[in-house]
């Protein structure tokens, strides 16, 4: 009964992680939903500050696909989307989620304006930042503090790997040591952090990506965001694949990896997601990622079928 109760403590729907429904309804006691926003940033490792190009694998929009229209001023982009999503879920509450490129890469003064100008919007009860470790100034992490008090802010940073090796290829442009100083600063600041990982990065191991998951886990992040890697048109990793073919995850072992993963996590993780959500018309591998329910529920049958959970195996990372 104990093994029973553990198994599904953070979790509404018979789901044997701890789900971001369960954390949201929880937290706010009502649906919450994120509205994806382009405020138009950059990326340091784009314009040249620490390098060029950007990260290999990454689109045009700086992983914005779904986000607002970039011609439009935010409150504009909110009200759209949020249009659309009220029709599927009236009387709901919002998170303004800046999310292409790097959104604190920018001075203060403009950051200021472009989290402001959404975060007295009707329904809106929280921001969610997507940046990088090397991209948050100290007088940002000043004002980042102070937005904490006002709202229910989370900091989201990219890390991708802990393997330097692979950090290299992809161009990340940043090192471990950085990306940890960032999220203990944040966390001296009681400001949520939800960390980014990405599962078939070329070349890596099942092994190399449990590590990934394993270094995460003794930082004690609040959240986690698994992804599996796009190889989408028109990316510097598009042409690195045609190249050197390098061996791409089938859904089986992505399945396989995730759950292993899942079973060194603390429970107290929240994960944020735990697929990707391509968009099909510039997707070229894997064309499995499409059919994104079909993968999560395949994720919940491995798991009764292996009858495990998040963070079974906990005290091996200790």
């Amino acid at each position: 009964m104990k093994e029973v109760d553990t198994m599904f403590q953070y979790t509404l729907d018979n789901k044997r992680y701890h789900t971001l429904n369960y954390h949201v309804k929880t937290k706010y006691h009502k649906k919450v939903v994120k509205v994806s926003l382009n405020a138009g940033f950059t990326c340091p490792n784009i314009d040249g500050k620490v390098g060029y190009g950007g990260c290999i694998y990454c689109s045009k929009s700086g992983s914005g696909d779904f986000g607002g229209d970039i011609k439009k001023s935010l409150p504009d982009q909110f009200i759209e989307i949020k249009e659309k999503i009220s029709k599927k879920w009236p009387n709901s509450k919002y998170i303004a989620y800046f999310q292409a490129h790097t959104n604190t890469y920018a001075p203060l003064n403009i950051l200021k304006e472009k989290y402001e100008s959404v975060l007295n919007l009707e329904d809106v009860i929280g921001i969610a930042i997507a940046t990088r470790c090397d991209a948050i100034e100290d007088d940002v992490l000043d004002y980042l503090t102070e937005l904490n008090t006002k709202t229910n802010l989370t900091i989201e940073l990219g890390l991708q790997t802990i393997h330097e090796s692979t950090s290299k290829l992809i161009n990340r442009c940043h090192n471990l040591k950085q990306f940890e100083t960032m999220v203990k600063r944040l966390q001296e600041r009681n400001i949520e952090v939800v960390a980014h990982i990405i599962n078939g990065l070329p070349y890596e191991t099942k092994e190399m990506m449990i590590e990934t998951v394993k270094y995460l886990n003794n930082l004690h992040i609040n959240g986690i965001k698994i992804h599996m890697l796009n190889i989408v048109k028109d990316t510097p990793l598009a042409t690195l694949y045609n190249q050197e073919h390098f061996p791409i995850l089938t859904k089986e072992e992505y399945i396989d990896i995730v759950i292993s993963q899942l079973e060194y996590l603390d429970p107290k993780i929240v994960i944020h997601r735990i697929t990707s959500d391509p968009d099909p018309k510039n997707l070229i591998e894997p064309t499995w990622l499409i059919k994104k329910f079909c993968l999560l529920n395949d994720i919940d049958k491995e798991m009764k079928k292996r009858n495990t959970y998040q963070g079974i195996k906990i005290d091996e990372c200790k």
